[in-house]
């Protein structure tokens, strides 16, 4: 894997305030922080400075690598994305900061939005979610995570009391493992290969299991792993005319799965869900802007900094990636802080 390389930031006359530095994806296994000047912030802008921003692996590790299919290349691009798929581009999105300029109103304001990595920057001020006081900057960069899951148990609309095996632990998996274990009466297991998993699912108040461990003939399965593997235990796990739900996003990967023996006779329902687009069951009602604010407020629970790894250093960053999107690290949540001004 080519090794990361961070942009030479030569000296600029513009004032602090003018000049932002971003994560770019510039080629398959290689990032770079780059320099950008910013114009003014428009009448229908908000400036911000950026508090932390979260790294989550299963997306960005596909694009760091190259593996966006091409005829996603539209459909993936993120809000505020600049450049184009494959490579360069910045991406990301799930950052918290401060508003620095604006109306008068909103300066001083903590928020979230859905921005790439980068410390300063301009978006609308319609674009900027204010967060809830009861909610720590460091859990809120989990509210782009949040809202998927949020969208996933819509589209799988579990029940009181039903029987439900989440299929790997990764932040959105555990997400909707934690959703439907307030459900009342549910019986809630997340299932992983990796053990440790099992004292992040005590911490979220649901019970664990490696596969092949798990109670069977479940009324909804949910499968987050990225596994062909994965997807094969989640359709063993369901019974009868049970719901399994793919959440999982496998990039450019060709993906084999079992459906002949039982499958068919046990009539399994094989649905898919994608946080693109608002679940049918409340796209009448829902905008963009509420489902976001929702998945916020859920943040609204101590249990959940159990997905944040202790964070890092935004201008460390390029070179830490290959650590973090390396699948064998364990991190769930990478946090990136930023500092007052860039070093």
């Amino acid at each position: 894997m080519p090794t990361p390389q961070t942009n030479d930031l030569e000296p600029s006359d513009l004032e602090p305030n003018d000049l932002a530095h971003a994560l770019w994806y510039s080629r398959a296994g290689q990032a770079e922080i780059r320099q950008e000047n910013l114009a003014a912030p428009g009448a229908d802008q908000v400036r911000v400075r950026a508090l932390v921003s979260a790294i989550s692996r299963g997306t960005e590790a596909l694009v760091f690598g190259g593996r966006v299919p091409q005829s996603e290349y539209e459909r993936m691009r993120a809000p505020f994305m600049a450049g184009e798929f494959p490579f360069p581009v910045k991406y990301g999105y799930a950052t918290v900061g401060r508003i620095e300029d604006g109306p008068e109103a909103l300066r001083g304001r903590v928020v979230f939005t859905l921005h790439p990595h980068q410390d300063l920057f301009n978006i609308p001020a319609s674009a900027a979610i204010p967060l809830p006081e009861d909610i720590p900057h460091q859990r809120a960069i989990l509210a782009a995570n949040m809202e998927t899951a949020l969208n996933a148990v819509w589209d799988a609309a579990p029940g009181p009391a039903d029987r439900i095996a989440v299929v790997g632990g990764g932040v959105v998996g555990s997400l909707v493992a934690y959703l439907c274990g307030r459900l009342p009466g549910t019986e809630v297991t997340l299932v992983d290969i990796n053990p440790a998993r099992a004292e992040l699912a005590r911490a979220l108040g649901v019970g664990f299991a490696r596969p092949g461990m798990a109670n069977g003939d479940c009324d909804l399965v949910v499968h987050a792993s990225g596994k062909a593997d994965g997807l094969d235990a989640a359709l063993a796990l369901a019974g009868d005319e049970a719901t399994v739900l793919e959440l999982s996003w496998y990039g450019d990967a060709p993906v084999t799965a079992s459906f002949g023996g039982a499958f068919h006779s046990r009539r399994l329902r094989l649905i898919s869900s994608q946080v693109g687009r608002i679940a049918p069951s409340h796209r009448p009602r829902w905008t963009y802007s509420r489902r976001l604010a929702a998945a916020l407020g859920l943040l609204a629970d101590a249990r959940l900094d159990a997905l944040l790894a202790p964070s890092i250093a935004f201008h460390d960053l390029a070179r830490r990636l290959p650590d973090i999107l390396d699948a064998k690290s364990g991190i769930l949540c990478q946090p990136i802080t930023y500092p007052c001004t860039y070093p």
